[in-house]
């Protein structure tokens, strides 16, 4: 990717947990490219084939303030490899909490330089296993760059604070989607957070995998969540006092919740 950023698409949407998306949704901006290689991934047009219109860095904040005028937050998804762009936009505060998505694979420095930025970060926490990460996300250090990054997301935005409403204003809601084939790395990943980060930290834990690019042809990855393997990882949950946060029904499985990149449709305002 280019120095500028790319976007694939700006608008609100409702397809976050509810403490993200409320009634008037999330102001989301998908940024084009990633830095990770996950084959399974549900927004490959954008990650991997680098869909999207470049915008300069004063498009960037008109389109955000825009955001921030409708929506409960601005949510920067996938903007690892535009941290520079990201840290001058954010310069002056928007007057709504900045909502950080992004796989986890970040580095200290990229985060550190957004502190008093950000408000709100999103994480996944995708594998425990090299072995896992290192096929399916060509990232061998996966999981000791991503445990980092969390604790220090943590340090800088404390724990999960909610309005009167129930949105979330500040705090850190790790998601981890569970593969099929491997709930054992799933229940790893969470036996980690359970020893290792304070309660009050919240987590989304979704069912919601769907067979997408490279991953259709690569078992066990072509096929959907079995309910036996997702019944063990939300009984961990359960026997560990780790409900804070959601447990995605196993019936949202599909593409019905996959956005449509539109390049910008809608906010040509801004151009």
């Amino acid at each position: 990717m280019g120095t500028l950023p790319r976007i694939a698409r700006a608008a609100p949407h409702y397809g976050e947990e509810p403490c993200i998306s409320g009634t008037r949704g999330s102001g989301t901006i998908f940024f084009s490219g990633c830095c990770l290689g996950c084959v399974f991934c549900q927004n490959e047009h954008i990650s991997h084939e680098g869909f999207g219109e470049v915008v300069s860095v004063e498009r960037l904040r008109a389109i955000m303030e825009d955001l921030a005028s409708r929506c409960h937050n601005v949510s920067l998804v996938s903007a690892s490899h535009y941290t520079e762009v990201c840290r001058e936009v954010l310069d002056k505060p928007l007057g709504v909490p900045v909502v950080y998505n992004s796989g986890g694979y970040d580095t200290l420095e990229a985060l550190r330089s957004l502190e008093g930025k950000v408000q709100i970060y999103l994480p996944d926490l995708k594998y425990r296993s090299s072995l896992l990460s290192s096929r399916y996300s060509a990232a061998k250090d996966y999981f000791e760059v991503a445990t980092a990054a969390i604790q220090e997301m943590i340090r800088q935005v404390g724990l999960c604070e909610f309005d009167s409403d129930g949105i979330l204003r500040r705090g850190v809601l790790i998601r981890h989607l569970v593969l099929p084939g491997y709930a054992a790395d799933s229940l790893a990943v969470l036996r980690w957070c359970r020893d290792n980060l304070p309660k009050g930290v919240w987590y989304s834990v979704m069912a919601q995998y769907t067979p997408c690019g490279k991953a259709r042809s690569m078992p066990p990855l072509d096929r959907t969540l079995t309910p036996r393997e997702y019944d063990r990882v939300t009984a961990f949950l359960s026997d560990n006092d780790m409900l804070d946060g959601y447990i995605q029904e196993l019936s949202a499985s599909g593409t019905e919740e996959i956005p449509d990149f539109d390049a910008l449709t809608g906010v040509h305002e801004h151009k």
